[in-house]
């Protein structure tokens, strides 16, 4: 006998989703989408396993909300991705979920229509839509992780992935990474804390065994072997920056004391940035200064991330979403394209001051036959 005094008490109403399955086939990813996805992943692991000694860097919009503008920066940026290859391995940021401390916007894939509607069915095909459209043109992509279905939509064409500040204490996540197909970068607590995030790594290198969904959209025992790319987000904290060489050398003695081989991220917004978007320049071009300073080329600096769009700041959301300003964030305060390139091309400069080891010399992007992970 089904008895509504005890269940359901505070659910409104529930809307049938599509499967992953069914999703993925009816947007399914292309072949030329499919190699950069690829490609994408195994140019970051080899980074990450300091196979590579180019640096990575994940730069994009604080978060999609507009499919037009994120081609727009796209293309603008896989550019950059060409003409910068030998030294720099970039990456766009495509973020379709925002975490809130308390309330607000939470991300194109909850509320796509910008207006509180909560199409989340709308938002998963969007999201899946624009993935597939940025690697067609050979622009591999980041996320974050946040909603731990969410990935069943969408992982299979992301080539990097982070943790976030406020999820990377949840058991929940590192569960979650420990199955995903991509590097995965947890990043330290909002209060600075980095040993969270070390505890995160290790639990995510795991194997674990957890509830999920399959393909086809049942409730399941998902079951993993661990990920041997997770690694360490450097974001700052409500107590000050951790870019400096001091913070840095702290995170790489906490993650050697965990028996992990240090590979390290630089966040160059939030903390580090003290929520000023200019300030990610300073941030990136003296993480390079830091990783070129080091004994040796293939330094535990492995990367930055930066916050960018075609327009410099950010914008409330209007209640006509048709007002918004194109190509300007409403979310996090970002740099603009302009800048964006002037800085990129500062950092490659940089990048060309390092010193060189005879392992450098190995072609970038191609991974020798049985190589194994250095966990």
């Amino acid at each position: 006998m089904n008895d509504n005094r005890i269940r359901d008490v505070r659910i409104l109403e529930s809307q049938n989703l599509l499967s992953p399955e069914e999703m993925s086939l009816a947007f399914p990813a292309s072949d030329a989408a499919a190699e950069t996805v690829l490609t994408g992943r195994e140019e970051v692991q080899r980074i990450l396993r300091r196979e590579d000694d180019r640096f990575l860097v994940v730069v994009g919009p604080c978060s999609i909300h507009e499919p037009e503008a994120a081609y727009d920066y796209a293309r603008r940026l896989v550019e950059l991705r060409r003409k910068y290859a030998d030294r720099m391995c970039l990456v766009m940021r495509v973020y379709f979920e925002k975490p809130r401390t308390t309330v607000g916007w939470r991300g194109l894939v909850v509320d796509p229509g910008l207006d509180g509607t909560s199409d989340i069915a709308r938002g998963l095909r969007m999201a899946r839509e624009i993935l597939i459209k940025v690697n067609e043109i050979g622009m591999p992509a980041g996320s974050e992780m946040l909603d731990p279905i969410v990935p069943q939509y969408t992982s299979d064409l992301v080539s990097w992935a982070s943790i976030g500040a406020r999820t990377t204490e949840s058991q929940t996540h590192r569960e979650l990474a420990s199955g995903l197909s991509m590097p995965v970068g947890f990043k330290n607590a909002t209060d600075g804390d980095v040993q969270i995030a070390v505890n995160a790594i290790l639990s995510s290198r795991q194997a674990h065994a957890f509830i999920g969904i399959t393909r086809d959209g049942r409730a399941c025992i998902m079951q993993t072997i661990g990920n041997p790319d997770g690694h360490l987000i450097l974001r700052g904290g409500r107590n000050g920056t951790n870019y400096d060489r001091e913070s840095v050398t702290q995170s790489i003695a906490l993650l050697k004391k965990a028996g992990i081989r240090p590979s390290i991220v630089v966040d160059c917004s939030h903390g580090n940035s003290q929520k000023m978007p200019e300030n990610q320049i300073g941030v990136l071009l003296e993480t390079i200064r830091l990783r070129n300073d080091a004994d040796r080329p293939l330094h535990p600096l492995c990367g930055c991330m930066l916050e960018s769009f075609i327009e410099t700041g950010s914008q409330p959301i209007a209640p006509d979403p048709a007002d918004l300003k194109y190509g300007l964030s409403v979310t996090d305060a970002c740099l603009g394209w302009d800048m964006t390139a002037s800085a990129l091309a500062e950092a490659y400069k940089l990048l060309g001051n390092k010193r060189l080891s005879p392992s450098s010399s190995m072609s970038a992007g191609k991974c020798a036959a049985g190589e194994k992970a250095v966990k």
